[in-house]
């Protein structure tokens, strides 16, 4: 069964990407609790490449498949699950990478779009926040995806919102998205 193509994200409206969204229907994975079958030889690299024993998956379609059978376990843990199985995978970083945005309006009606690599579409709002983490290696920003999955934003997709939340001179540097404030320079 193919899956449909990606659709162009400047070519859409904020509230087209919306409705996007909330018709992917991804499967249940958190209703499903089969036992742990041990290793799936796979890992997700901090850059977003998804690796299968030690090389890089090179099918687009493969990777967007296992992305929606990927869950978060409550002891912070990565698996693959279907109703059969379960198998842990390795994530380096965050699962997904944010590597495109869309920004419409400005000020308080600001809306905030982001595609991940793997296609999904996330609008930045309440069920999807941007937060800043302090990580070994400096502030980084990541957005609520689902289910306890988040996508790191990329950089160039970060001095995008920087530049936005500059140019938007706030009383903190950050951005309104969807009726919430995300604050952008690491403070909280």
């Amino acid at each position: 069964m193919p899956m449909d193509p990606l659709p162009d994200l400047a070519s859409l409206s904020l509230a087209d990407i919306v409705r996007l969204a909330e018709e992917k229907r991804l499967p249940p994975v958190d209703k499903w609790n089969p036992d742990h079958c041990g290793d799936s030889e796979m890992r997700i690299a901090r850059d977003g490449t998804w690796f299968h024993q030690g090389s890089p998956i090179g099918r687009e379609t493969m990777v967007r498949l296992f992305s929606t059978i990927l869950r978060r376990e409550s002891d912070g843990s990565y698996v693959l699950v279907t109703p059969v199985e379960k198998l842990s995978i390795q994530v380096e970083d965050a699962p997904f990478l944010a590597v495109e945005l869309k920004s419409e309006g400005e000020g308080r009606s600001r809306a905030l779009a982001f595609r991940l690599n793997t296609g999904d579409l996330i609008a930045a709002g309440p069920e999807h926040p941007l937060v800043i983490r302090e990580t070994p290696d400096g502030p980084h920003p990541y957005l609520h995806v689902r289910g306890g999955l988040e996508a790191l934003v990329n950089r160039s997709v970060y001095y995008e919102l920087m530049n936005l939340a500059l140019d938007e001179a706030n009383d903190h540097v950050g951005l309104w998205s969807n009726g919430a404030f995300y604050r952008l320079d690491g403070c909280a």
